[in-house]
């Protein structure tokens, strides 16, 4: 384990914009600062310019709610073009309460509003979250590795999430590559020769919240780069973090 891990913000980044190289943008701004992506960084990347990047944007002028979005929009007060993007990201939705929805995205995960987001977008836009959040790491990573010159580095795509059982919101880890998302301790002795059982630690999501300390939501710091992290290298999947239904207690 690494006793020490830095962690630095990538600033003064462009607007993203639909087509454009996000890859190259994080080399350039890392540079720019004076701080190279180096072999065995960890690169977090937030969502939205992820999704900026992928065109996945929609203009809810172009939108027509659907029935079941405006009866969702009489009772939680939402707009109904954006309650009808909402469910068509949805696998189902799994509580409303007032102005809350909590949903089920075709991806798995379960968060509000099906990652739909109005922040920093403007314009009447949203953005939804990546079709494929573990495949847009990858493409991040590979350029990266071909860019840098034989380095190797793992991304993570990272989300704000609410928490069962706390207040707050963190951020978690919706796309993972070039690593292991979870660091498994079951079957280790702990100094007292106790043998775990269920410690296995959420890593990637571990660094994702751990990079927002750095990025927060105003300071237009979209990427982060993580230092002396001792991660396991692996193709990785952050599909590995969703619980299946099995053994939801919660479902």
């Amino acid at each position: 384990m690494a006793l020490q891990v830095r962690i630095i913000g990538v600033a003064g980044m462009p607007e993203v914009r639909p087509g454009d190289d996000l890859a190259a943008l994080i080399l350039e701004g890392a540079r720019a600062q004076g701080a190279d992506v180096e072999d065995g960084d960890v690169l977090v990347v937030t969502q939205k310019i992820v999704s900026k990047a992928e065109g996945r944007l929609v203009d809810l002028r172009a939108v027509e709610p659907s029935a079941r979005a405006r009866e969702m929009a009489a009772q939680t007060g939402k707009d109904a073009r954006l309650l009808e993007v909402i469910l068509r990201e949805s696998r189902r939705i799994v509580r409303q309460e007032g102005g809350v929805v909590i949903c089920e995205t075709k991806h798995g995960f379960v968060c509000a509003n099906a990652g739909v987001d109005t922040s920093n977008v403007g314009g009447g836009v949203v953005s939804l979250l990546p079709e494929n959040p573990d495949e847009s790491a990858e493409r991040i990573r590979a350029v990266v590795q071909e860019k840098g010159s034989g380095i190797s580095v793992a991304v993570i795509i990272s989300d704000t999430f609410g928490r069962p059982w706390r207040e707050g919101h963190t951020n978690v880890a919706i796309g993972v590559a070039g690593m292991s998302p979870t660091r498994d301790y079951v079957g280790q002795s702990d100094p007292h020769g106790y043998v775990l059982r269920v410690s296995t630690m959420a890593v990637a999501d571990e660094l994702a919240a751990a990079a927002e300390l750095v990025m927060g939501k105003l300071s237009r710091v979209p990427v982060a780069i993580v230092r002396g992290f001792d991660y396991q290298r692996a193709e990785g999947s952050a599909r590995e973090l969703i619980r299946p239904p099995e053994r939801d207690l919660f479902r």
